[in-house]
């Protein structure tokens, strides 16, 4: 890796662009040199493994309860091999054949690109694989879902999925990646299950209105369900009049949920995630308008259950909670109160609202 791509591919490492001719060196031109030279060095150390053997003696992890046959019934079916780069986390594919020649091999993947700049990337583990024809083709295709961990920062510890598609190519002998679907994927949240990623490559369906939309009226054209006994009308401040309207979106087996702030003329003024990283809502247990932090402007408190699949591929159901401040310019999400009190089953909406206001130092109830 020489020249020209050689520096186009660190820049991308690095997650900034320079310009390649520069005779002095930037900063950034000197951090994307440094991780050009990691990356050369365990390109380098990956494209010299030459059979299923020699994975571990250079330097990967197998990650053995993940082998699967491309094509099961076939008797001498390619097997695919996934392994992580014991330093730096990186996840490769290996395609063996019967006789543990490699006869293809792939670290271009979307999970190793989750903390731009840096080649270390987040502790990681496979959740998911696939094998299915996506594009319709004749030919198998890859789903590949991994959950990853932050090991620093402020979203420390907690888990994440990265959603990724393998095409394989019409020679039959390799695969490719459209990163415009991968980052579609990932950005607009249909990253939770094979399923999901099947049904916007495959089929279609797309969650990418839910974040996009500008009406109320273009959420409900595109199947959006709103659930109008926890519709409210309330007036924000100087936000106005508005109406918040909850609802959810089916796509695959998977209710997202998603809460818009509407005005009188039918426009979203603010957008609320309140599902985060869960799979699917299983039960909205109440919305509320009240003054949390005493600062005399209505916030927002949501109360639901939440479905996922566990760490074992078990069905799993817990009640979770968030809150929005209401601010100047509109409403931002609670980043420590969540982190101080885990709500149960038990919990009710009052109960919340009463831990939550403690914790701004007043008890009272009253509006």
């Amino acid at each position: 890796m020489k020249g020209k791509t050689a520096l186009a591919l660190a820049a991308a490492l690095a997650g900034c662009l320079f310009c390649a001719e520069s005779v002095q060196a930037s900063p950034a031109e000197t951090d994307a040199a440094s991780v050009l030279a990691e990356y050369e060095a365990y390109y380098e150390r990956f494209m010299s493994i030459e059979n299923r053997d020699g994975i571990e003696d250079g330097g990967f992890r197998v990650v053995e309860d993940q082998i699967f046959a491309l094509e099961p019934e076939e008797e001498d079916s390619i097997l695919m091999v996934p392994a992580f780069d014991e330093r730096y986390n990186r996840l490769a594919l290996f395609l063996v054949d019967g006789d543990g020649q490699i006869l293809y091999r792939t670290e271009q993947l979307e999970t190793n690109y989750c903390v731009r700049g840096r080649m270390r990337q987040p502790v990681q583990s496979i959740a998911a694989v696939s094998f299915q024809d996506l594009n319709r083709d004749g030919r198998t295709d890859i789903v590949l879902i991994t959950s990853c961990i932050n090991e620093s920062g402020a979203y420390a510890g907690r888990a994440y999925k990265v959603g990724d598609v393998l095409f394989q190519d019409q020679t039959g002998n390799g695969f490719y990646r459209d990163y415009r679907i991968s980052e579609k994927i990932n950005r607009f949240g249909m990253n939770k299950s094979a399923e999901a990623i099947t049904a916007f490559v495959r089929d279609g369906d797309s969650t990418e209105f839910l974040y996009t939309a500008s009406t109320l009226q273009e959420l409900q054209r595109n199947r959006f369900q709103v659930i109008p006994e926890q519709c409210y009308l309330r007036t924000f401040g100087k936000l106005g009049k508005l109406q918040v309207t909850p609802g959810t979106y089916r796509i695959a087996d998977y209710d997202i949920f998603m809460i818009y702030l509407v005005n009188e003329q039918g426009e979203i003024v603010s957008v609320l995630q309140p599902m985060g990283e869960y799979d699917n809502l299983y039960a909205l247990k109440g919305v509320t308008c009240r003054d949390i932090d005493g600062d005399g402007l209505k916030d927002i408190v949501i109360l639901a259950r939440y479905s996922y699949e566990g760490e074992g591929g078990e069905f799993t159901v817990e009640s979770d909670y968030r809150i929005y401040y209401q601010r100047t310019g509109g409403f931002v999400p609670d980043t420590e109160i969540r982190d101080t009190y885990q709500c149960s089953d038990e919990d009710t909406m009052e109960i919340l609202v009463e831990k939550a206001r403690a914790y701004w130092g007043w008890q009272t109830t009253n509006d």
